[in-house]
């Protein structure tokens, strides 16, 4: 355990923060399943719509340095590839 009062307030605000980083890591998840979940249905505009939510969350993500910018890119990639795919089918 930490002894001095800088180091106690460290390890608070490292708690605090990683909550609140599981906190958006999983509302980006749950997000990105919807997503997936369309395609799977074939739900085309339904689709778009959550990919489009899906989007912004994940660029928030990586401009708050929750994720990082290649893997927001990537995931985003990969989704609209995706739904794009049923759009053209």
């Amino acid at each position: 355990m930490a002894h001095h009062k800088d180091a106690i307030k460290r390890i608070k605000q490292n708690d605090q923060r990683r909550l609140r980083n599981r906190h958006y890591r999983s509302r980006m998840r749950s997000q990105i399943k919807k997503v997936r979940d369309a395609v799977e249905a074939g739900e085309v505009q339904t689709a778009q719509d959550e990919l489009r939510t899906a989007t912004s969350t994940i660029h928030r993500l990586a401009g708050k340095g929750i994720i990082h910018r290649n893997q927001a890119a990537r995931r985003i990639s990969r989704l609209s590839g995706s739904v794009k795919k049923i759009a053209a089918s």
